[in-house]
């Protein structure tokens, strides 16, 4: 019988994209990589528990959630979040961002000073520039006063994030413009907690690093995976990666696979099977012991 997997997220490490697995395996994700799997026939996917702990009724979650977890784990995984202001007390000194996805798409947002660009990698921001440090009610304040004064949100859905990748300007001095003007204009505001330093502006491009700029960039996605099912598979060549998403060459197109769909499901190795899950369609214009799954 196949070895069952259980993935525990993707995560940008140095040398790109690595999916993690439960027991702590890792796979790296090079471009021109065969990613293949499959969901054993009767598999049921479950609640991946909050904060480290597995849930304690190991609750069924719908295949179309990216959180994977039950409504009782997802309220006790956000009991102390920064994201849900219940973490206050952090000491670590923080770092307020702008990011760029595509045309228009801009978000203001906080990171830990000691991720680094981590955070604006796992969250697909193809440009970024930093706009303060300092501690943590300080940055968060800064956040809102951005969000009130320039109308720049918090949040970008992924799904608009998708329908641009394909049209995005080619020169990282196209991509870099409106950070640039709204970066601008934040330090020309007053309010800003005395405690943030602010920083000048210096984009960081993610265009060739996610493997969507020039020459390195692959066909436009076709469609998105919807949701994974007991029975189905997915397999694809490795043609970029951006965020949680793969964008997968397959036998219908390139397919984009948001990683967090993977969790909470038993997967196994698959082989040639064609890419048999529910897709939809994205807008154009925008042997022996086995040693792991793929």
């Amino acid at each position: 019988m196949a070895r069952a997997w259980r993935c525990a997220g993707l995560r940008w490490a140095a040398g790109g994209p690595v999916l993690s697995w439960a027991g702590g395996r890792r796979s790296a994700l090079a471009r021109g990589k065969r990613v293949a799997f499959a969901v054993a026939e009767g598999g049921v996917r479950t609640c991946v528990g909050a904060r480290g702990h597995a849930c304690p009724v190991r609750a069924g979650v719908p295949g179309r959630s990216t959180g994977a977890r039950c409504e009782e784990c997802a309220r006790l995984d956000r009991g102390h979040s920064v994201a849900a202001d219940t973490a206050a007390d952090d000491p670590r000194p923080y770092r307020v961002y702008l990011a760029w996805f595509g045309p228009g798409l801009v978000k203001v947002g906080i990171t830990a000073d000691e991720r680094g660009t981590a955070r604006l990698l796992e969250q697909g921001a193809v440009c970024f520039s930093w706009l303060g440090r300092g501690p943590l009610m300080a940055a968060r304040r800064t956040e809102e006063l951005l969000r009130a004064a320039l109308g720049v949100p918090d949040r970008v859905p992924y799904a608009r994030k998708r329908a641009v990748r394909a049209a995005l300007p080619a020169s990282e001095a196209e991509r870099a413009a409106e950070i640039a003007g709204l970066h601008a204009r934040a330090v020309a505001l007053g309010g800003w907690p005395e405690t943030l330093t602010p920083e000048p502006f210096r984009p960081v491009d993610h265009a060739g690093v996610f493997g969507i700029e020039g020459e390195r960039r692959g066909p436009a996605a076709v469609a998105e995976v919807a949701e994974l099912v007991a029975g189905g598979a997915v397999g694809g060549e490795l043609v970029a990666a951006a965020g949680p998403d793969l964008h997968l060459a397959t036998e219908r197109g390139v397919v984009v696979l948001d990683t967090r769909l993977m969790t909470g499901w038993e997967l196994v190795s698959a082989g040639g099977e064609p890419c048999a899950v529910p897709l939809r369609e994205l807008g154009r214009a925008a042997a022996g012991v086995q040693d792991g799954l793929f």
